[in-house]
């Protein structure tokens, strides 16, 4: 799965490259099914032509982006929500959902949310401790004793901030696991054996002397929630966040599930930029678990990052603690400036002001998600991964600024 919140895909949960991440699961329902019509609150974009439904305003300059993610990046499908500051949504959703039949890509669909799926799991932590039962700059060590240990690695030293904020400088897991995705992609992981895969190799810095993305991050924290609550993480996930924040198309996969639920466009994978894409639409996301499982949709996607924000989710103490950031290098691609809190991203946009979010890269689906301060969200999914084109990731994520910036 990839590992980064919404940038280049050796951030994502697993760099594709290295076996990076394949999350997926494959859907019941064939791709070509006719989704939902849109809701009186929705409005759907396919293609260049608006469905004639009622609500919102068409931002051109998305829709034209989104259009060239298609036609000039090579994307099968591109697809996006937007939000207005009273939450009413319009989707837009471009090119196909099947290459082989042409079938028309569904409004909404459902995509792997990849590293999404971090923000998910630090809003579970950050309940937890407005509850009182984690203390943010608590070691690790408190709550999962005798776990975390490896060379240069000590549970003792590392707080449950710098597992959230990335500070930890324990080693990324994903990096070290077997480079032929399509060989292993229906492996089920256990989350035990991910941090174990983790723990074999050394720290990369002392804890809070640096800054590295590190899925193995996230596995902890997953870790962390079934030990305080005694409960599964997805349940937790579910309980906690999902059916709050009102998100109707989002769920945890379950253990051995493949397949997306619901209708979607198929996902696609390109072993290099220009090589053939290969159908990767069925595959066991366990590897990712905590840092990367979800499925979602675009829609979904803005819904949750609105209710992350406004108070619906968390309590005011616990939002300053998710925007309390740290700085992350500009190679990392996020772009300059950029900045690291707990389980979400903060980067400048060119308008003025930040946008906050994640996202992720994981075989077969892109996402970036970010939104305003003023309570604007915005969603983008493309259905490939690695990008059919050398910048077409690149182009998706700055079409995110775009959205915020132009009309």
């Amino acid at each position: 799965m990839s590992v980064s919140s919404s940038f280049k895909p050796k951030r994502g949960l697993i760099a594709v490259a290295t076996l990076a991440a394949a999350l997926a699961v494959g859907s019941t329902l064939p791709a070509a099914a006719t989704p939902s019509p849109a809701s009186d609150a929705e409005v759907a974009t396919h293609a260049s032509t608006p469905q004639k439904t009622s609500g919102g305003h068409e931002n051109a300059a998305l829709s034209k982006g989104l259009n060239r993610l298609v036609k000039d990046d090579k994307f099968p499908a591109a697809l996006a929500a937007t939000s207005d500051r009273d939450g009413r949504i319009r989707n837009y959703a471009f090119g196909v959902a099947d290459l082989k039949t042409g079938a028309k890509v569904p409004v909404d669909g459902q995509v792997r949310a990849g590293s999404n799926t971090k923000t998910f799991t630090s809003a579970v932590v950050l309940q937890l401790v407005g509850e009182g039962k984690v203390d943010l700059d608590a070691p690790i060590e408190k709550y999962l004793p005798k776990l975390v240990r490896g060379e240069g690695i000590d549970g003792r030293r590392i707080t449950v901030r710098q597992l959230l904020n990335h500070t930890s400088g324990l080693p990324n897991y994903t990096e070290f696991m077997m480079e032929d995705l399509l060989k292993s992609r229906h492996t089920y992981y256990q989350p035990r054996a991910l941090l174990d895969i983790a723990l074999e190799h050394k720290a990369q810095f002392a804890p809070g002397t640096n800054w590295a993305y590190s899925n193995t991050n996230y596995i902890l924290a997953g870790l962390l929630i079934e030990k305080v609550t005694g409960r599964p993480l997805d349940e937790q996930i579910t309980r906690r966040v999902i059916e709050p924040a009102g998100l109707k198309k989002t769920y945890f996969p379950a253990v051995g599930e493949e397949r997306i639920r619901g209708v979607h466009p198929k996902a696609y994978y390109s072993p290099k930029p220009g090589a053939p894409l290969e159908d990767v639409t069925e595959l066991d996301p366990s590897w990712g678990w905590a840092a990367g499982q979800i499925v979602s949709t675009p829609s979904d996607l803005s819904r949750f990052f609105k209710a992350l924000f406004d108070g619906t989710l968390l309590k005011p103490a616990q939002v300053t603690q998710l925007r309390t950031t740290v700085k992350v290098p500009d190679s990392w691609g996020a772009g300059t400036g950029a900045r690291y809190g707990l389980g979400v991203t903060s980067v400048p946009l060119s308008c003025g002001g930040r946008m906050w979010g994640h996202g992720g890269d994981i075989p077969g689906h892109a996402t970036r998600t970010g939104i305003t301060d003023d309570g604007r969200p915005v969603a983008i999914a493309v259905t490939a991964n690695q990008p059919p084109t050398e910048q077409g990731l690149e182009h998706a994520q700055a079409l995110l600024d775009t959205a915020f910036c132009k009309k």
